[in-house]
């Protein structure tokens, strides 16, 4: 496939015995680029599906249970990782099970060929051969080439990463030298914490809490003025940020955990709209979302945190 002649390769650092190994052997592969033309457009008014439905199949009673089994296989380990990087155990288990079920689901794609073919398909070219050169700087790092599968859009691993995020965050969690996401649960916890960190986690601050709003709360007086240019959407749907004391203030009380300290900010999230279930979102919850830039998912992610450390 010509999607990068050898030369344009090398001067990116990859090689030339990376290059003489790979290029050859690739061919395409039209299932990945079936699957990418399949996914939906975001389409700017589209209606908002119910958050109930999707917490029931995320955060459901085999997720729970297989992540406080987890939890407790490596409760060492990640108490050791808590107080390295300030990131809960839980957060941890949370993202692992979300995105890889605790690595029984990581794809099965050959990750250069699949990247390769997406690059050569053209639509998201510049995400594709960026994260194709990635690959190939994987294995001149050591990851041996057999160890390249995962989705078909590139991402691997218990963390799900791409290629680019391995080279910058990957962690070597049990000291054998070697980030191992596909088969150390060791290094999966601490790539995922390291992420969190670099992603600007805060210590000791919740992900959110959930609240119990009065009817009598004017929502067009704390409808948030701005937006953040990344998914936009996503972010439209939060209100202003506001102490929790300027919360209390208003009426919103927590349902079923303690309340956060009164200095930290939080913005309302009500998913399925007033009346129903809401929630006072802090800072870290802004990194989960850096993760993957949703609202179910990422509330999704803090909930079965909290009920794997429950």
């Amino acid at each position: 496939m010509g999607i990068h002649a050898p030369a344009s390769l090398l001067s990116e650092g990859v090689s030339q015995r990376t290059v003489d190994s790979v290029l050859p052997g690739l061919t395409y592969n039209p299932r990945v680029v079936e699957l990418d033309r399949q996914q939906p457009e975001s389409r700017p008014n589209a209606p908002i599906p119910a958050f109930e439905p999707y917490r029931r199949q995320h955060v459901d009673t085999a997720r729970i249970t297989q992540g406080r089994a987890a939890y407790q296989r490596q409760r060492w380990r990640l108490e050791k990782i808590e107080r390295e990087t300030g990131v809960p155990e839980s957060i941890m288990v949370a993202i692992w099970g979300h995105e890889t079920n605790y690595g029984r689901v990581m794809g099965g794609f050959d990750l250069p060929r699949a990247l390769a073919s997406l690059a050569y398909e053209g639509r998201r070219r510049d995400l594709f051969s960026g994260e194709f050169i990635a690959t190939l700087k994987m294995i001149d790092r050591g990851v041996p080439r057999e160890k390249l599968v995962g989705s078909w859009a590139g991402a691997f691993g218990g963390p799900q990463f791409l290629p680019s995020v391995y080279l910058r965050l990957a962690r070597d969690g049990d000291g054998d030298g070697m980030a191992d996401i596909w088969t150390s649960e060791a290094d999966t916890l601490a790539s995922i914490a390291n992420y969190f960190t670099s992603s600007g986690w805060r210590a000791g601050q919740p992900w959110g809490v959930a609240v119990s709003v009065p009817a009598t709360l004017d929502r067009s007086a704390i409808r948030a003025r701005t937006t953040s240019p990344r998914c936009p959407r996503v972010h439209e749907r939060h209100s202003q940020w506001k102490t929790m004391a300027e919360w209390r203030a208003l009426g919103v009380v927590p349902t079923n955990r303690a309340w956060p300290a009164d200095n930290i900010q939080a913005s309302l999230l009500e998913p399925d709209g007033p009346g129903k279930t809401a929630y006072l979102l802090t800072g870290n919850y802004r990194v989960i979302l850096d993760y993957n830039c949703s609202n179910f998912y990422a509330l999704s992610v803090g909930l079965l945190a909290d009920e794997v450390e429950r």
